[in-house]
């Protein structure tokens, strides 16, 4: 994990937090080499190592399929977590104090752990999701339980056009008083994209104010699409 580590520590972070200010996201580029994007792809067809198998259809999610890890998460995802949550907690700091929200983030990923540790929020929410011709997600927030960050990450681990077709990633941005704008993005393999859990502030005329947020998957013309979503608090259940 070396190599990630380094690629992680390597990201324009500069540019990255920009984009994230202003738009809730942001896209970097080449994270995963190939290989790891197959590892990762061949681990969801073991059976060990995950604790909960969701069948999206059975519960009106959309169309598709994913996985939580358990603990002890393997050591790519584990990477994943403790390099990137740092960077990003000085983010959603910011974005707590812009919204006059009176919560701080640690900079350390253990402790963010451990407060979902005394809140009962135990179980890993780390997974892989896996969609076939027709599948779909529908339009969501992961958030587990009262203690959530408001960031999270997916990496893509097939090539758009060329393992599957459509299967964009949808952003959705509820304006107060407005319509709500949609965002479609379209992230290469080994990319990762950063974007808002549940809420992000906004610059009004008055000041800072709250725009919610959500994302899902527009459906597969064909193909098979895998994605691997890291979210840093735990869950309940």
């Amino acid at each position: 994990m070396e190599d990630l580590v380094s690629k992680i520590a390597d990201i324009d972070w500069v540019k990255t937090e920009a984009d994230i200010h202003k738009k809730g996201y942001a896209v970097v580029p080449n994270l995963l080499s190939d290989t790891l994007c197959q590892e990762l792809i061949d681990l969801y067809e073991n059976n060990k190592g995950y604790r909960k198998t969701v069948v999206m259809e059975r519960y009106r999610f959309g169309l598709g399929e994913y996985k939580y890890f358990d603990y002890p998460l393997p050591k790519i995802v584990q990477t994943l977590r403790e390099q990137i949550y740092p960077k990003l907690a000085s983010i959603a700091n910011l974005w707590m104090k812009a919204l006059r929200i009176d919560k701080q983030f640690p900079i350390v990923f253990s402790e963010l752990q451990q407060q979902c540790h005394d809140n009962n929020q135990l179980k890993p929410t780390a997974l892989i999701l896996k969609y076939g011709k027709g599948g779909y997600n529908t339009l969501h927030q992961d958030l587990y339980g009262d203690i959530y960050f408001p960031l999270q990450i997916v990496l893509f681990l097939n090539e758009q056009n060329v393992d599957y077709k459509g299967g964009e990633f949808v952003l959705t941005q509820q304006i107060p008083r407005a319509q709500s704008k949609a965002t479609v993005l379209q992230p290469k393999k080994g990319d990762m994209l950063i974007f808002t859990t549940n809420f992000r502030p906004v610059k009004g005329t008055k000041g800072y104010y709250r725009v919610n947020m959500k994302h899902g998957v527009s459906e597969l013309h064909s193909g098979e699409r895998h994605t691997l979503g890291v979210i840093f608090h735990d869950a309940i259940n």
